[in-house]
């Protein structure tokens, strides 16, 4: 009613459209990383086309492209951003990575 849309995780196709069958059009991948990207191209082969994935848990800035390839519609980044034991600089450096890999190739060298 108050137009929040919730991202339901997933890991299966079966989860997958339980979650399309209560109205999810966004999908979270959790945990991602332990499925890769194969795993989300063979679940958007047989998903509706509206339906967007993203993927989160274990992805870093060197990952994104495979996982762009693979289909993915955006990423939610933890670890891989934040931990209690890096600094600000080190934070801000892997912040500065990750967009960097995220931007699209035409904007990439700017």
């Amino acid at each position: 009613d108050l137009g929040v849309e919730a991202i339901p995780r997933v890991a299966t196709a079966t989860e997958a459209f339980v979650a399309i069958h209560a109205g999810a059009t966004m999908l979270k991948l959790f945990p991602a990383a332990t499925y890769g990207p194969a795993h989300l191209k063979a679940l958007k082969a047989v998903m509706p086309p509206k339906v967007a994935f993203i993927p989160v848990g274990g992805i870093g800035a060197s990952d994104v492209e495979s996982w762009l390839e693979a289909g993915a519609a955006g990423f939610g980044f933890g670890s891989e951003l934040f931990k209690p034991t890096f600094g600000l600089s080190e934070i801000e450096q892997r912040a500065r990575e990750i967009v960097a890999a995220v931007k699209p190739p035409a904007r990439r060298s700017t």
